[in-house]
């Protein structure tokens, strides 16, 4: 498939008022009475947004209190993607059947979106479908469509002619010949996204049945003509929206809301820039220095990297390579032998402990080969993957010093050490040190209360994007 140029595209498109694009989005938002809830299969997906909720658990306590938040949206953390089938099926049927009671008792509607990787990485369409299945076998509801919109602005994910790209300098790359296509769990071959739904899907629905949002549309005709295209949705039809700019997905926000006031129903599965318009979340400068430490502390800072995407080796040798780290690697494959692991976990937490205490940074990171066990062992993987995960976890939730900050490179990695290793159960999200990089403030609860927890997605960013994390923390 053909490789685009980024700016060729972007000058070719129809320029638009975006001032006059917002305002009328912001008094349809004004009058819209649905909760955004959005489920993070990983904790990447706050990576747009700020002053909002995440909660680190699916509890009734937890959803009933952000349907009572004063926020149009807040996030459940699922880490889904790090999950089996069946952990998959049995996490979304509770959260589904918690939503819609609670939303019936609460009398408040509600739009569910399944935040995935903009690569096209996850559990799809198995969220949705047990989303779907779960809720219409409780209530009247019967959803009409899917919205698939894996735009991400900020990571270089752009949809363009229904095809998905990833930016690769002033390249776009059909996302189906980039690495990320090529997971040992979730691959897959279309960049289509009508021929990746029914890729994913096999085949029970067709690129041929897809409703597709194009971007002459979203520019041309706009609100009403998009609202014409998602009323006629049924059958839980995909609707595939392209976008290569925020103000593409504020049209197609616009008369997303306008249609669910005419009583249409949606699933939406998509990446973190539509969750940002969404929730009606205002933009907001990157965070520095003097946001996120304490300039009174004297420890050091703790970085965490067991993301193994090309990207973040790339981004991991920059940091070793600048001296702001001691650098300290865990030898994953010994997970093959429980008790060397264990030996291997304990020296790398004392090396890291060692450092803090004495006021100077550390990386932690995982070897970089990736353990393979041969053909047709995807599962048997990915629960060593899990294994490795709760090791490099411990190394935190062991950890006798606070450090001034904690980076956690990866997704199934932050989401781990967020939930586990720190012990959050609710974090505010402060906003974003480098564009789609995400900042917990941690809650009282938290091993380290009020902590800064700095989730860096494998990837995102260029090569020297870490290093440059780092050196804003440590000037």
């Amino acid at each position: 498939m053909k490789h685009l140029h980024a700016k060729t595209v972007l000058n070719t498109l129809p320029a638009i008022d975006r001032t006059l694009v917002q305002q009328s989005l912001e008094q349809e938002l004004k009058e819209s009475p649905y909760k955004m809830i959005v489920l993070d299969d990983d904790p990447t997906g706050i990576q747009t947004v700020h002053g909002v909720s995440v909660y680190t658990d699916w509890s009734e306590t937890s959803i009933r209190a952000g349907f009572r938040e004063s926020n149009r949206l807040f996030f459940l953390l699922t880490n889904s993607r790090s999950f089996t089938r069946s952990e998959t099926t049995a996490c979304h049927k509770e959260i589904a059947e918690r939503v819609q009671r609670i939303s019936e008792e609460e009398g408040i509607p509600y739009v569910l979106v399944s935040r995935g990787d903009s690569t096209l990485r996850g559990h799809y369409p198995l969220e949705t479908d047990v989303l779907k299945q779960t809720i219409e076998g409780m209530s009247e509801i019967r959803f009409d469509g899917e919205v698939v919109m894996p735009f991400f602005k900020e990571g270089g994910r752009l949809t363009i002619g229904d095809v998905h790209y990833v930016q690769d300098g002033e390249s776009l790359v059909p996302a189906g010949e980039t690495e990320f296509a090529k997971d040992r769990t979730f691959s897959f071959s279309a960049s289509h996204l009508g021929e990746w739904v029914e890729e994913k899907t096999e085949g029970e629905y067709t690129k041929e049945q897809t409703i597709y949002i194009r971007l002459q549309d979203l520019r041309e005709k706009q609100v009403d003509y998009v609202k014409e295209q998602l009323m006629k949705a049924q059958g839980f039809q995909k609707i595939v929206v392209n976008a290569v700019e925020y103000s593409d997905v504020e049209i197609f926000v616009t008369a997303f809301i306008k249609a669910l006031k005419a009583g249409k129903r949606f699933l939406v599965r998509s990446a973190a820039s539509l969750t940002k318009v969404l929730g009606g979340v205002a933009d907001k400068p990157l965070l520095k220095k003097d946001d996120l430490v304490d300039e009174a502390a004297t420890n050091g800072g703790l970085v965490i990297v067991g993301s193994h995407v090309k990207k973040t080796t790339e981004q991991l040798r920059q940091l070793l390579d600048s001296g702001l780290v001691e650098g300290v690697e865990l030898d994953v494959h010994l997970v093959l032998y429980p008790e060397q692991f264990e030996r291997e976990v304990a020296r790398v937490r004392r090396e890291c402990e060692a450092a803090i205490a004495s006021g100077r940074s550390v990386v932690c990171y995982t070897r970089r080969e990736r353990l393979d066990l041969g053909d047709n062992q995807a599962e048997e993987e990915l629960k060593l993957a899990v294994n490795i995960s709760d090791a490099v976890t411990s190394i935190v939730s062991d950890l006798q010093v606070r450090p001034k900050y904690i980076v956690a490179k990866g997704g199934i990695t932050s989401s781990s050490i967020g939930t586990k290793g720190l012990a959050v159960k609710r974090a505010e999200v402060l906003g974003q040190i480098q564009p789609g990089i995400p900042v917990w403030k941690t809650g009282n609860e938290s091993k380290f209360a009020n902590a800064t927890y700095i989730i860096f997605p494998g990837n995102v960013g260029r090569p020297e994007t870490l290093k440059e994390v780092v050196e804003e923390l440590e000037q």
